[in-house]
């Protein structure tokens, strides 16, 4: 009964997420059956608990079926912290070792994986508050430092600082305080050549 409470709260949690950084949301109902990002994190956090619970084989069939519904892949055993929200979510694809702090926002396209067939830790680790935009590729075991923000198309090897915004590929540290309530605005992102 105390899981089913839990699960109903993060539910909730989630779709208060979506209102506050999707302005296309109109209505719960539109949410909960229209939002790839919010099916693939609720069949997530049921494969990250059986994979937890060391019965790999089910929680691989929940996460390909998953990636089958939402077009969305998030290997079981990735570690995802509070208010995530994935808009638009096709082809986002978060590896195996990835860790994901609260308050992070991915959008459609973008990768956290590995580089090779290393073992042990060989993906990804976002802190909080942290905005990817479309398409970035975030490689490795790096970390991306808090409040930072990762432009569209980016290709993330190496890590990020805390309160940085890198564009471009290979992805170039920018220093940049141009946010409005804690959003990346993609069209104004300065060039780090010029």
């Amino acid at each position: 009964m105390r899981l089913i409470k839990k699960a109903i709260g993060q539910i909730k949690e989630d779709i208060a997420t979506i209102y506050e950084k999707d302005p296309a949301a109109k209505s719960i109902l539109e949410v909960l059956f229209c939002y790839p990002g919010l099916h693939a994190l609720i069949l997530h956090r049921i494969a990250h608990k059986l994979n937890y619970w060391h019965l790999y084989f089910i929680a691989r069939c929940i996460s390909n079926f998953s990636r089958f519904l939402t077009g969305i892949e998030i290997h079981p055993n990735a570690r995802i912290g509070r208010r995530f929200f994935i808009d638009h979510g096709m082809g986002v694809v978060i590896g195996e070792t990835t860790i994901i702090g609260d308050d992070v926002l991915l959008y459609q396209g973008v990768t956290l994986g590995g580089t090779g067939k290393e073992h042990g830790k060989r993906h990804p680790t976002l802190a909080n508050n942290i905005v990817v935009g479309s398409g970035a590729k975030i490689l490795g075991n790096i970390e991306i430092g808090s409040n930072s923000r990762i432009g569209a198309g980016s290709v993330v090897i190496d890590s990020v600082p805390e309160n940085s915004t890198v564009v471009g590929v290979p992805a170039r540290i920018v220093r940049q305080k141009l946010l409005i309530e804690g959003q990346l605005l993609h069209n104004r992102i300065p060039d780090p050549v010029s």
